[in-house]
């Protein structure tokens, strides 16, 4: 795996563990996204860089994003419409190992847990079809969107790598992000500390 040339060599040491955990296949952004890449080892998902730092284009984001897409299955997904939810936002592709391997743990908590729901916004260029079929073969309780990688959601960063994923608090702000794999606990972890129900707690007491 390589990091992109333009990146500063003094400022790589957190960036470079972070990008090793997640898939990242080379070239910029948009050719990236139509490229398989080599499957990366899992690791354990770290938090976002805290706001307030300058060099981080996160930080310049709203601090409420907003998303709306169109979902494979023909509905409008409206992230403002899931105030009171804690809502996991899921940048993966299929060509990525760690994004497979996470789908069902997702998938899980998706049905599992009344109080989250989990979004799958595939960031690569592939046709509607192909990805009814893939999905076939990995078959997922919560929607999927397919992304213009040419033009993504403007209040997300764009994925550096993959899986790259938001966890979305009841008041539409963003309580955690994990670049890399993610787990169900990790998620469910985030979420009690974030002042949200403990894992195995009902959906009635989620704030």
């Amino acid at each position: 795996m390589t990091l992109r040339p333009w990146f500063p060599r003094q400022s790589l040491p957190l960036l470079a563990v972070l990008l090793l955990a997640a898939c990242k296949p080379p070239g910029d952004a948009p050719d990236a996204a139509r490229a398989p890449a080599t499957p990366a080892p899992a690791a354990t998902a770290e938090p976002a860089t805290p706001a307030g730092q300058p060099a981080d284009a996160a930080a310049r984001k709203p601090e409420i994003p907003a998303l709306q897409v169109a979902t494979l299955d023909g509905d409008q997904y409206d992230l403002a419409a899931r105030r009171g939810q804690w809502v996991v936002v899921n940048f993966w592709a299929t060509w990525c190992a760690p994004c497979l391997k996470e789908m069902p743990e997702l998938s899980a908590l998706d049905a599992l847990r009344e109080h989250v729901e989990v979004i799958g916004l595939a960031y690569e260029e592939i046709d509607p079809a192909a990805m009814r079929a893939f999905l076939e073969k990995h078959p997922v309780v919560y929607p999927i969107a397919i992304i213009d990688v040419y033009a993504p959601p403007a209040d997300f960063a764009t994925p550096r790598g993959l899986p790259m994923t938001y966890l979305i608090g009841p008041d539409g702000k963003v309580a955690r992000q994990f670049l890399g794999p993610v787990t169900a606990a990790e998620i469910e972890a985030a979420i009690a500390a974030a002042g949200g129900p403990q894992p195995g707690d009902s959906a009635t007491e989620a704030s």
